[in-house]
């Protein structure tokens, strides 16, 4: 950014240069942007990364088109390519749009976009790529990202441009409609109109095509980002523990993403806005320059007096009112869009939840109750949607008065000069379409409106996503990891156990747990007998103190209900493993080990298992994964609560035959397991109202 900010700088000086020796009025003009683009430019090192592309490719168009600018005040330009000169305003108009970017990046809301935008395009992974014909190339994913933006611009620069050509066309065309001149009206159409309106639905294409694969390529980079960050170090885990305002990130990653680069059904994310404003500022700076000289025109109604750029005043004034009231009636908008959101993702969660426990409700005949509920949530869905169809109806009914309004007022001026033969229609037209190109590029923010309200709740809702991640991933870090060490037991020093609302359950002073020995933790509900399995397994984020483990030891943890993905059955036996990791004969004896032997042919089979098994047959699936495992450490957290005692016997048999070397850790209440156990643990409540484990001698 240094070296071009001082090119332009270089380029400014000699259109002044230039432009005193010509006395000419617009390089004084042309030199005077350059300048500020300059300044920008120079000043934008700090920029984000995705605004510094657009500054980038401003400043530089600075200096292509002002060179070409000032060539033709010189004469160089050659003749033949005349009718392919640039517009002469482009240089201050792009000029302009570098410093407007700097400013645009100073705004708060847009540093938040723009920091989410820059995590895709400023990353170091490596991508591919294929630009037809040519073959698959690989190269740093953001260097794609920035390749194909540059082109997207440019070829929506180019458009603007087409548009700025053909309101020419439109003036020669109804002028010779006015003239009856045929000759003129079919070589206008078939040699202006024609090939211009060819390249602009082939650039239209093409647009398309790079625009569908920059947003899906941008979405997959930040969705991956987003789970990486989710699930990394049991983030989502501790999210779900701290609660707080990242609700439902599922929605967050599968549908928040999608909208904030591509905007989902409404087709408005910051691609699109970005882009769509680019060029809403390209047809206001070309469509300006072009009505401040048909301005000198028409003078004021009723008198002689001509101000300059008449009509761009008219439209600026025009525009401003109606973006403050615009904004007045629907600034209520974003907040109602947030909730709504949330309201729906916690509808959709509470149909899935529904129909993962439908066994369990409907053993309880728990059908009225949860469809009372599901009705209640949906009328608080039902309420705030409501309330944005009022807010929205009060925004239509002025915006569509004001654009009902608009095609008028330009033919209001221009028809008294029409009709008194001062102007040709052509000229007529021209002036109403500048007039409209103008005044629809001022009201952006009244067309958009409510698309921008959306587009903020979205905003809103993956910043607070990632505000959550970032609290969780701190609160992680502040607490002392566990020491790996030379030692064959497994020890907690000073351990102080929290729950999440900062109240001290447990307190460990020593504990320790000897290589193959079996212990049984036993105690009250509520006491941390699971809260203190967590913290050994190392996932409990509310732990202070030292936890000592032998050094390559490896730990696992069977809860009372255990996780079974969706899929074949093989794969959930072996979770989180892969079916590849383990031979086909090592899965199915593990099975029949747990007692699962009829499940044994049905391992390939895909199914919803985490429905169709039992509880018992669930826990057995946990013990069978344990047995692929070998873990040193194994952890039973109530892990054959659901299994009857004779065959909850038979499980502890048989892990003690075939882990002969794992230490074996259990919860549980039933008073048969004290005969699996070597040792007895007891949480006992102290004085201070905290929890510690003390040694029970066994009968």
């Amino acid at each position: 950014m240094r070296k071009l900010s001082a090119a332009v700088a270089a380029f400014a000086v000699l259109a002044a240069l230039i432009g005193a020796h010509k006395a000419d009025t617009d390089l004084f003009v042309l030199a005077v942007a350059a300048g500020l683009c300059a300044v920008t430019t120079w000043r934008g090192l700090d920029m984000s990364s995705f605004m510094k592309i657009f500054a980038a490719i401003f400043s530089t168009e600075t200096i292509v088109f002002g060179s070409t600018r000032l060539l033709q005040t010189e004469g160089f330009w050659p003749q033949a390519l005349e009718g392919f000169a640039p517009p002469e305003s482009m240089s201050v108009t792009v000029a302009v749009f570098s410093v407007i970017v700097y400013a645009v990046s100073r705004i708060p809301v847009v540093q938040e976009m723009t920091r989410i935008a820059d995590l895709y395009f400023d990353t170091s992974d490596r991508g591919e790529a294929r630009v037809w014909p040519f073959p698959r190339f690989a190269a740093r994913e953001s260097a794609i990202a920035v390749a194909m933006i540059v082109v997207l611009v440019l070829i929506n620069q180019g458009q603007v441009g087409i548009s700025v050509r053909l309101s020419f066309f439109n003036r020669d065309w109804f002028n010779a409609i006015q003239e009856k001149n045929a000759g003129e009206f079919w070589r206008q159409l078939l040699y202006v109109f024609t090939p211009w309106a060819f390249v602009y639905v082939t650039t239209a294409v093409v647009e398309y095509v790079l625009k569908s694969m920059l947003t899906i390529r941008w979405r997959r980079w930040l969705t991956e980002h987003y789970v990486r960050r989710w699930l990394g170090s049991h983030t989502h885990y501790n999210m779900a523990l701290a609660g707080g305002d990242a609700d439902n990130p599922d929605q967050r990653i599968a549908e928040d993403v999608n909208r904030f680069i591509d905007g989902g059904e409404e087709g408005y994310g910051i691609y699109s806005y970005s882009i769509l404003l680019i060029s809403t500022m390209s047809s206001l700076v070309s469509f300006s320059f072009v009505l401040w000289e048909l301005s000198g025109n028409y003078a004021l109604p009723g008198t002689n007096i001509y101000i300059p750029g008449f009509l761009f005043w008219v439209a600026l004034i025009y525009a401003s009112l109606g973006t403050v009231v615009t904004h007045l009636i629907g600034r209520s908008l974003t907040r109602l869009f947030f909730e709504q959101q949330k309201r729906e993702a916690d509808f959709r969660f509470s149909l899935a939840r529904l129909r993962e426990y439908s066994e369990q409700i409907a053993l309880l005949s728990g059908e009225d109750e949860e469809q009372a509920w599901l009705l209640r949530r949906f009328q608080r869905v039902f309420a705030n949607y409501l309330s944005i169809v009022r807010k929205r109806k009060e925004l239509m009914g002025f915006t569509a008065a004001y654009g009902q309004l608009s095609p008028i007022i330009p033919y209001l001026i221009t028809a008294p000069f029409y009709f008194a033969g001062k102007i040709q229609l052509g000229v007529m037209t021209q002036t109403a379409s500048a007039f409209g190109r103008v005044e629809g590029a001022l009201t952006f923010f009244i067309n958009y409106y409510t698309f921008l309200a959306s587009f903020k709740a979205v905003l809103d809702r993956l910043s607070s996503f990632d505000r959550a991640i970032d609290a969780a991933g701190a609160q992680r870090q502040s607490v002392q990891a566990i020491s790996r060490g030379a030692a064959s037991a497994l020890t907690l020093r000073d351990v102080m156990l929290s729950l999440p609302d900062g109240r001290r359950i447990v307190s460990v002073d020593q504990l320790a747990f000897e290589a193959g020995q079996s212990a049984l933790l036993t105690g009250p509900s509520g006491s941390g007998k699971s809260t203190l399995f967590r913290a050994i397994a190392g996932i409990w984020p509310h732990v202070t103190g030292n936890i000592a483990m032998p050094q390559g030891a490896s730990v696992m943890l069977a809860p009372q209900r255990p996780y079974i993905p969706l899929g074949a059955l093989a794969q959930a036996v072996v979770y989180p493993g892969n079916v590849d990791d383990y031979s086909r004969a090592d899965i199915e004896e593990a099975l029949r080990a747990a007692r699962l032997a009829a499940f044994v042919e049905r391992l390939d089979e895909e199914n919803n298992w985490g429905q169709r098994l039992s509880g018992g047959e669930q826990q057995r699936v946990a013990i069978a994964r344990a047995l692929l495992a070998k873990p040193d450490w194994l952890f039973l957290d109530e892990a054959t609560s659901a299994l009857d005692e004779k065959l909850e016997g038979d499980i502890y048999a048989m892990l003690r035959e075939r882990l002969p070397e794992a230490t074996i850790v259990s919860i549980g209440h039933r008073s048969t397991l004290h005969a699996y156990h070597d040792r007895q643990i007891v949480m006992e409540a102290g004085a201070d109202g905290l929890f510690a484990p003390r040694d029970k001698v066994l009968a």
